[in-house]
């Protein structure tokens, strides 16, 4: 398994920061991880890749309609 902090995760999705915990509060993006020592979250990668293959389904669904 393969951890990604947050800049990782912004570079991958092309989104930002607030962005990002906006899509977790609103319970549509993976929920991070603590990674222990106070703040440090991380995401794994497997599941920000499901999370962006699903917006690929979503979109080839819509143009297939």
């Amino acid at each position: 398994m393969r951890i990604l902090r947050l800049k990782e995760v912004m570079y991958i999705t092309g989104l930002g920061r607030s962005s990002i915990y906006q899509f977790i509060n609103d319970g549509v993006f993976p929920r991070s991880i603590n990674l222990g020592g106070g703040r440090a979250v991380g995401w794994l990668a497997s599941e920000v890749d499901e999370w962006i293959a699903a917006r690929v389904k979503e979109r080839d669904q819509k143009v297939a309609a």
